[in-house]
């Protein structure tokens, strides 16, 4: 066998593998497709750079007195934080073309539509930081005994939740059709846990479970379920039905990229009992969400940074001079120009496992044994909205059947109500093997490759839904949110980094172990917070 017949067949091994990730039969066949559609990702080629050891000493010099690496929630948190507090000397250095991270999104005719995270709970007593940014952004109008008062058009529309199971679809993403009496028992006991855990408080007297992670109960009865799988904790419980086993994974997979027997019990108790906020015109589970997901965040806090933004800057080397002397030098990734800058304080507001590649003398490799998902994110426009037998179309649709994660309507707050129109978001994470792994097969895939991976999934839920594509736009994340994995929330190993590193403060939603946007705007305020009182 040559090496072209090898490639052909490894080729169509690896589209069979794809149909039976979705237990899907039908291959479809490469061809010149009815629908547009381009396939792109963070500019990893711009990362990559960092590989080559820029060595160039630049000779253009800028002095400001803080530097913000970084342009992520956590990098533009920082700048807002420093505005709002009337501190102006300041540069924010994103590498890419845009500011976001994996909050960025999109926009098309129809709609504008999310690139990754998508909604945001409604935040409680512990995320202030969010309570006076919404409070800014008139998220939240007023307040009225004492709960805050939502913008409705902001508030999740319903409805806001199906799941497709045993042929129709349902209300709600937990099987309820046609299960045994023992399943429903076990429901009863699981969410019934659930809920006594929100207004339990540890030894401590603090909450479980809060967002930010920073706030929750440090009570070792509860912190020691982090060294057991929220598998293996749910057994231990006698709670085995293969319905409960199969939304808790999808809860876990949805919020940190991986299976629950890849997460710590801790943190899958976290997704359910950390959501207490209240409102005075929605219920706790209500979530705020919109068009572009949580892009519409970014864009606001893009709008309050714009005079210190400077896109297209990789910082590829910082130099610690002294206590109070930094120095940061950048190359435009499209000129290849590059600048230095000299400054008083850096916060890092990158991942972790990039630092050492930066930071000179800087040696610990805590972030290198982290776990960071790789995720498809398909954007797909079409020109009726699907619809399918039981409950309607609602914001959140998933299917008991699919690896995927189901989609998202974009366009579900469109107040156009007739408009025939949508754009939906679908998410699979790419958690079959190790992140590495799924990273270099992800980048190795053609868009024809993960068009031929959607479509089946889609028809399977919607039959001839194919027709009715007239876009599909493709996002890879490599290293789309941090996992918190078993023993890492309440290690030594998250502690060692919270720690800055010779007056270079960290900011990052890595430092919590949960990528969600609460933590990081906490970590990017506090970081702030930190230069401001030096």
């Amino acid at each position: 066998m040559n090496r072209e017949q090898f490639l052909k067949l490894s080729g169509l091994a690896g589209l069979g593998a794809l149909a039976a990730y979705f237990g899907v039969k039908k291959i479809f066949h490469k061809k010149e497709y009815s629908f547009k559609g381009k396939i792109s990702g963070a500019n990893f080629k711009a990362g990559h750079l960092l590989r080559e050891k820029i060595t160039e000493i630049p000779s253009e010099i800028k002095i400001v007195e803080t530097v913000v690496v970084g342009g992520g929630i956590s990098g533009l948190s920082a700048g807002w934080y420093f505005l709002k507090n009337g501190y102006k000397d300041f540069a924010i250095l994103e590498m890419d073309n845009h500011v976001g991270g994996n909050s960025s999104s999109g926009e098309n005719s129809i709609s504008k539509y999310p690139y990754g995270a998508h909604y945001v709970p409604l935040p409680g007593e512990n995320a202030k930081y969010v309570r006076e940014l919404f409070e800014e952004l008139k998220i939240i109008t007023g307040y009225t005994n004492g709960l805050p008062v939502y913008d409705e058009y902001y508030l999740c529309a319903d409805p806001n939740e199906r799941l497709y199971f045993q042929g129709l679809w349902q209300e709600g993403l937990v099987p309820s059709r046609g299960i045994q009496p023992e399943d429903k028992k076990q429901y009863n006991e699981f969410f019934g846990y659930i809920e006594s855990l929100k207004s339990k408080k540890g030894k401590d007297g603090k909450s479980l479970f809060a967002i930010p992670i920073e706030f929750s109960s440090k009570d070792s009865e509860f912190i020691s379920l982090d060294k057991i799988s929220m598998f293996d904790f749910m057994n231990s419980k006698g709670w085995t039905s293969k319905y409960l086993h199969w939304y808790v994974e999808y809860s876990c997979r949805d919020d940190y990229g991986v299976s629950h027997s890849k997460v710590s019990a801790w943190a899958g108790l976290h997704y359910f009992a950390s959501r207490a906020g209240k409102a005075a015109n929605a219920d706790s589970q209500t979530v705020l969400t919109w068009p572009n997901g949580n892009g519409f965040l970014v864009n606001k806090l893009r709008e309050i940074n714009q005079k210190q933004i400077l896109t297209n800057s990789l910082s590829y080397n910082i130099e610690v001079v002294s206590k109070k002397e930094f120095l940061v030098d950048v190359i435009h990734t499209e000129t290849k120009s590059t600048v230095r800058y000299k400054t008083k304080n850096i916060i890092y507001a990158g991942p972790r496992y990039t630092a050492k590649k930066v930071i000179k003398d800087y040696k610990d490799t805590t972030a290198d044994t982290l776990a960071f998902s790789p995720w498809l994110v398909a954007n797909i426009t079409l020109k009726t909205k699907p619809s399918g037998n039981g409950v309607p179309l609602s914001w959140d649709n998933v299917s008991y059947y699919s690896r995927s994660l189901g989609y998202i309507v974009a366009n579900h707050q469109d107040l156009k109500i007739n408009r025939k129109e949508a754009v939906i978001t679908y998410y699979l994470p790419l958690d079959e093997s190790d992140p590495k792994t799924e990273r270099h097969a992800a980048y190795r895939k053609s868009y024809e490759d993960w068009v031929e991976l959607i479509l089946p999934d889609l028809e399977k839920m919607h039959p001839g839904i194919t027709k009715e594509i007239t876009e599909i736009d493709i996002w890879i994340w490599g290293h789309g949110m941090v996992s918190p994995g078993i023993n890492y929330l309440w290690s030594e190993k998250r502690q060692a980094m919270l720690t800055g590193f010779r007056g270079i403060e960290f900011a990052h939603s890595d430092m919590s172990g949960i990528s969600i946007f609460e933590e990081a705007q906490y970590r990017g305020c506090e970081a702030a917070k930190k230069i401001l009182k030096m």
